[in-house]
Protein backbone atom coordinates (compact mmCIF):
# COMPACT_ATOMS: atom_id res chain seq x y z
CA UNK A 1 0.00 0.00 0.00
CA UNK A 2 1.34 3.39 -1.01
CA UNK A 3 0.36 6.76 0.39
CA UNK A 4 -0.42 9.30 -2.30
CA UNK A 5 -0.48 13.04 -1.92
CA UNK A 6 -3.47 15.24 -1.23
CA UNK A 7 -6.31 15.37 -3.72
CA UNK A 8 -5.24 17.97 -6.24
CA UNK A 9 -7.91 18.16 -8.92
CA UNK A 10 -5.56 17.09 -11.70
CA UNK A 11 -8.37 15.90 -13.99
CA UNK A 12 -12.14 15.71 -14.16
CA UNK A 13 -14.22 12.61 -14.75
CA UNK A 14 -15.31 12.97 -18.37
CA UNK A 15 -18.52 11.12 -19.25
CA UNK A 16 -18.63 12.32 -22.84
CA UNK A 17 -19.36 9.30 -25.01
CA UNK A 18 -20.88 7.35 -22.12
CA UNK A 19 -24.50 6.37 -21.54
CA UNK A 20 -26.09 5.68 -18.15
CA UNK A 21 -27.16 2.03 -18.34
CA UNK A 22 -28.10 1.23 -14.74
CA UNK A 23 -28.69 3.21 -11.58
CA UNK A 24 -29.80 2.55 -8.05
CA UNK A 25 -31.25 5.69 -6.48
CA UNK A 26 -32.77 3.92 -3.43
CA UNK A 27 -36.09 5.70 -3.91
CA UNK A 28 -38.25 2.57 -3.45
CA UNK A 29 -39.16 1.21 -0.04
CA UNK A 30 -37.47 -2.12 -0.73
CA UNK A 31 -34.40 -3.41 -2.52
CA UNK A 32 -34.82 -5.07 -5.90
CA UNK A 33 -34.22 -8.77 -5.15
CA UNK A 34 -33.22 -9.39 -8.76
CA UNK A 35 -30.35 -6.98 -8.25
CA UNK A 36 -29.27 -7.12 -4.59
CA UNK A 37 -28.32 -9.98 -2.25
CA UNK A 38 -28.42 -8.66 1.36
CA UNK A 39 -25.88 -11.03 2.89
CA UNK A 40 -22.12 -10.87 3.44
CA UNK A 41 -20.31 -13.86 1.91
CA UNK A 42 -22.85 -16.22 3.50
CA UNK A 43 -21.16 -19.35 2.15
CA UNK A 44 -18.41 -18.92 4.77
CA UNK A 45 -21.06 -18.58 7.50
CA UNK A 46 -24.85 -18.61 6.99
CA UNK A 47 -27.56 -16.38 5.58
CA UNK A 48 -29.00 -15.75 9.02
CA UNK A 49 -25.65 -14.69 10.52
CA UNK A 50 -24.77 -12.43 7.61
CA UNK A 51 -28.10 -10.73 6.95
CA UNK A 52 -27.67 -6.99 6.38
CA UNK A 53 -29.18 -4.47 8.76
CA UNK A 54 -30.45 -1.61 6.66
CA UNK A 55 -33.22 0.79 5.78
CA UNK A 56 -34.03 1.95 2.27
CA UNK A 57 -36.23 4.62 0.74
CA UNK A 58 -36.42 8.34 0.08
CA UNK A 59 -33.22 8.27 -1.95
CA UNK A 60 -31.08 6.66 0.74
CA UNK A 61 -29.74 3.28 1.72
CA UNK A 62 -28.80 3.32 5.40
CA UNK A 63 -26.53 0.46 6.44
CA UNK A 64 -26.18 0.14 10.18
CA UNK A 65 -24.27 -1.89 12.75
CA UNK A 66 -26.00 -1.98 16.13
CA UNK A 67 -25.14 -3.12 19.62
CA UNK A 68 -27.01 -6.36 18.87
CA UNK A 69 -25.13 -7.08 15.63
CA UNK A 70 -23.21 -10.32 16.15
CA UNK A 71 -19.88 -11.21 14.50
CA UNK A 72 -20.65 -12.52 11.03
CA UNK A 73 -18.20 -15.49 11.05
CA UNK A 74 -16.25 -15.82 14.33
CA UNK A 75 -14.62 -19.04 13.11
CA UNK A 76 -12.86 -17.19 10.30
CA UNK A 77 -12.99 -13.47 11.11
CA UNK A 78 -13.10 -13.07 14.89
CA UNK A 79 -15.17 -10.18 16.22
CA UNK A 80 -15.69 -8.43 12.87
CA UNK A 81 -19.28 -7.24 12.45
CA UNK A 82 -20.70 -6.08 9.13
CA UNK A 83 -23.77 -4.87 7.32
CA UNK A 84 -23.40 -5.46 3.61
CA UNK A 85 -25.10 -5.75 0.24
CA UNK A 86 -23.72 -7.57 -2.79
CA UNK A 87 -25.07 -8.19 -6.27
CA UNK A 88 -23.82 -11.72 -6.96
CA UNK A 89 -23.39 -15.05 -5.21
CA UNK A 90 -21.43 -18.02 -6.53
CA UNK A 91 -20.10 -20.74 -4.22
CA UNK A 92 -19.69 -24.48 -3.92
CA UNK A 93 -21.14 -27.26 -1.75
CA UNK A 94 -20.71 -27.54 2.00
CA UNK A 95 -17.21 -28.65 2.90
CA UNK A 96 -15.63 -27.28 -0.26
CA UNK A 97 -13.25 -24.34 -0.51
CA UNK A 98 -15.05 -22.78 -3.48
CA UNK A 99 -16.50 -19.40 -2.72
CA UNK A 100 -16.13 -15.76 -3.54
CA UNK A 101 -13.66 -13.50 -1.78
CA UNK A 102 -11.35 -16.02 -0.10
CA UNK A 103 -9.96 -13.49 2.35
CA UNK A 104 -7.80 -15.99 4.26
CA UNK A 105 -6.38 -19.49 3.86
CA UNK A 106 -8.34 -22.53 4.95
CA UNK A 107 -11.86 -21.25 4.35
CA UNK A 108 -14.56 -23.94 4.06
CA UNK A 109 -18.14 -23.48 2.87
CA UNK A 110 -20.43 -23.81 5.92
CA UNK A 111 -23.81 -23.30 4.24
CA UNK A 112 -24.69 -23.98 0.61
CA UNK A 113 -26.10 -20.94 -1.19
CA UNK A 114 -28.28 -20.45 -4.24
CA UNK A 115 -26.53 -18.85 -7.17
CA UNK A 116 -27.45 -15.19 -7.62
CA UNK A 117 -26.48 -13.15 -10.68
CA UNK A 118 -27.86 -9.70 -10.17
CA UNK A 119 -26.11 -6.48 -11.11
CA UNK A 120 -22.87 -7.61 -12.75
CA UNK A 121 -20.48 -5.21 -14.50
CA UNK A 122 -17.47 -5.74 -16.74
CA UNK A 123 -16.45 -2.23 -17.91
CA UNK A 124 -17.49 1.41 -17.93
CA UNK A 125 -17.78 3.98 -15.15
CA UNK A 126 -19.03 2.94 -11.72
CA UNK A 127 -19.86 5.63 -9.18
CA UNK A 128 -21.11 5.58 -5.61
CA UNK A 129 -22.13 8.54 -3.47
CA UNK A 130 -21.78 7.60 0.18
CA UNK A 131 -20.84 8.76 3.66
CA UNK A 132 -18.18 7.41 6.02
CA UNK A 133 -18.26 6.88 9.80
CA UNK A 134 -15.71 8.60 12.02
CA UNK A 135 -14.83 6.08 14.71
CA UNK A 136 -11.66 3.97 15.16
CA UNK A 137 -13.66 0.76 14.70
CA UNK A 138 -15.53 1.80 11.53
CA UNK A 139 -14.85 1.00 7.87
CA UNK A 140 -17.05 1.94 4.91
CA UNK A 141 -16.25 0.57 1.46
CA UNK A 142 -17.38 0.02 -2.13
CA UNK A 143 -15.56 -3.01 -3.49
CA UNK A 144 -16.52 -4.58 -6.81
CA UNK A 145 -14.95 -8.08 -6.87
CA UNK A 146 -14.79 -10.87 -9.42
CA UNK A 147 -17.83 -13.13 -9.60
CA UNK A 148 -15.40 -16.07 -9.71
CA UNK A 149 -16.87 -18.24 -12.41
CA UNK A 150 -13.27 -19.43 -12.30
CA UNK A 151 -11.34 -19.15 -9.01
CA UNK A 152 -8.65 -16.95 -10.53
CA UNK A 153 -11.25 -14.37 -11.64
CA UNK A 154 -11.20 -12.89 -8.18
CA UNK A 155 -9.59 -9.46 -8.48
CA UNK A 156 -10.93 -6.55 -6.46
CA UNK A 157 -11.51 -3.04 -7.82
CA UNK A 158 -11.46 -0.90 -4.70
CA UNK A 159 -13.43 2.21 -5.64
CA UNK A 160 -13.23 3.49 -2.07
CA UNK A 161 -12.49 2.28 1.42
CA UNK A 162 -12.53 4.73 4.32
CA UNK A 163 -11.38 3.75 7.81
CA UNK A 164 -12.77 5.87 10.61
CA UNK A 165 -9.35 5.66 12.27
CA UNK A 166 -7.87 7.55 9.29
CA UNK A 167 -10.19 10.55 9.51
CA UNK A 168 -9.64 13.81 11.39
CA UNK A 169 -11.17 17.28 11.72
CA UNK A 170 -10.07 18.37 8.24
CA UNK A 171 -10.43 15.23 6.11
CA UNK A 172 -9.04 11.75 5.86
CA UNK A 173 -7.54 8.98 3.75
CA UNK A 174 -9.46 7.15 1.03
CA UNK A 175 -8.09 3.86 -0.29
CA UNK A 176 -8.41 3.21 -4.04
CA UNK A 177 -6.91 0.81 -6.56
CA UNK A 178 -6.70 -2.84 -7.54
CA UNK A 179 -6.07 -5.80 -5.25
CA UNK A 180 -5.07 -9.04 -6.94
CA UNK A 181 -6.66 -11.37 -4.38
CA UNK A 182 -6.20 -14.77 -6.13
CA UNK A 183 -5.83 -13.50 -9.69
CA UNK A 184 -2.30 -14.44 -10.88
CA UNK A 185 -2.54 -11.93 -13.74
CA UNK A 186 -2.93 -8.94 -11.40
CA UNK A 187 -0.60 -7.27 -8.93
CA UNK A 188 -1.67 -5.10 -6.02
CA UNK A 189 -1.74 -1.43 -7.00
CA UNK A 190 -3.47 0.32 -4.12
CA UNK A 191 -2.93 3.77 -2.63
CA UNK A 192 -4.47 5.97 0.03
CA UNK A 193 -5.16 9.56 -0.99
CA UNK A 194 -5.77 12.46 1.33
CA UNK A 195 -9.21 14.03 0.82
CA UNK A 196 -9.99 17.31 2.53
CA UNK A 197 -13.44 17.97 3.95
CA UNK A 198 -15.93 16.10 6.07
CA UNK A 199 -15.93 12.47 4.95
CA UNK A 200 -19.03 11.79 7.03
CA UNK A 201 -20.83 13.96 4.46
CA UNK A 202 -21.62 12.50 1.01
CA UNK A 203 -18.75 12.23 -1.48
CA UNK A 204 -18.61 10.73 -4.97
CA UNK A 205 -16.20 7.84 -5.59
CA UNK A 206 -15.80 6.44 -9.10
CA UNK A 207 -13.72 4.20 -11.32
CA UNK A 208 -13.42 4.58 -15.09
CA UNK A 209 -12.74 1.01 -16.20
CA UNK A 210 -11.42 0.45 -19.70
CA UNK A 211 -9.73 -2.56 -21.28
CA UNK A 212 -6.23 -2.07 -19.87
CA UNK A 213 -6.57 0.84 -17.48
CA UNK A 214 -8.62 1.85 -14.45
CA UNK A 215 -8.80 5.49 -13.39
CA UNK A 216 -10.02 6.26 -9.88
CA UNK A 217 -11.77 9.52 -9.02
CA UNK A 218 -12.97 11.27 -5.87
CA UNK A 219 -15.56 14.00 -6.35
CA UNK A 220 -14.84 13.92 -10.07
CA UNK A 221 -11.09 14.39 -9.75
CA UNK A 222 -8.51 11.82 -10.83
CA UNK A 223 -6.54 10.44 -7.88
CA UNK A 224 -4.95 7.21 -9.16
CA UNK A 225 -4.42 5.24 -12.38
CA UNK A 226 -3.86 1.48 -12.61
CA UNK A 227 -2.58 0.09 -15.90
CA UNK A 228 -3.77 -3.50 -15.62
CA UNK A 229 -6.53 -5.56 -17.18
CA UNK A 230 -9.51 -6.89 -15.25
CA UNK A 231 -11.20 -8.83 -18.04
CA UNK A 232 -14.14 -10.51 -16.32
CA UNK A 233 -17.41 -9.48 -14.66
CA UNK A 234 -17.53 -8.18 -11.11
CA UNK A 235 -20.30 -8.01 -8.54
CA UNK A 236 -20.82 -4.89 -6.46
CA UNK A 237 -20.20 -4.92 -2.70
CA UNK A 238 -21.31 -2.15 -0.32
CA UNK A 239 -19.94 -2.50 3.20
CA UNK A 240 -20.15 -1.04 6.68
CA UNK A 241 -17.87 -2.79 9.19
CA UNK A 242 -17.32 -2.61 12.90
CA UNK A 243 -13.76 -3.84 13.41
CA UNK A 244 -12.22 -4.84 16.72
CA UNK A 245 -9.68 -2.31 18.01
CA UNK A 246 -6.76 -4.20 19.60
CA UNK A 247 -6.63 -3.78 23.35
CA UNK A 248 -9.82 -1.70 23.48
CA UNK A 249 -13.24 -2.99 24.61
CA UNK A 250 -16.13 -2.72 22.17
CA UNK A 251 -17.48 0.85 22.24
CA UNK A 252 -21.21 0.12 22.37
CA UNK A 253 -21.93 3.71 23.44
CA UNK A 254 -20.87 4.86 19.96
CA UNK A 255 -23.34 2.56 18.22
CA UNK A 256 -25.19 2.38 15.97
CA UNK A 257 -22.78 3.08 13.14
CA UNK A 258 -24.76 4.31 10.13
CA UNK A 259 -23.43 4.74 6.59
CA UNK A 260 -25.64 6.29 3.94
CA UNK A 261 -25.47 5.45 0.25
CA UNK A 262 -27.22 8.00 -1.97
CA UNK A 263 -26.78 6.25 -5.29
CA UNK A 264 -24.84 3.69 -7.32
CA UNK A 265 -24.58 4.37 -11.07
CA UNK A 266 -23.07 2.60 -14.07
CA UNK A 267 -22.26 4.16 -17.44
CA UNK A 268 -20.92 2.37 -20.52
CA UNK A 269 -19.29 3.71 -23.62
CA UNK A 270 -21.84 4.32 -26.35
CA UNK A 271 -19.82 2.23 -28.82
CA UNK A 272 -20.10 -0.83 -26.50
CA UNK A 273 -23.85 -0.86 -26.10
Amino acid sequence: MALAGALSGVADLDLDGYVLVAAEEFDADRLDPDRWWPHYLPHWSSRSATAARYEVGGGRLRLHVDEGTAPWAPEWDGDVRVSHLQTGQVSGPVGSGRGQHRFRDGLVVREEQPEHRGWLVRDGVLEVRMTAVRHPAALVAFWPVGVEDRPEESGEICVAEVFGSEMDDTGGLVGVGVKAQHDPHLTDDFVKVRVDGDLTAPHDYAVQWEDDVLRFHVDGRLVHTVRQRVGYPVQLMLDLYELPVPGVPRDTAALPFVAEVHHVRHWRRRDRL
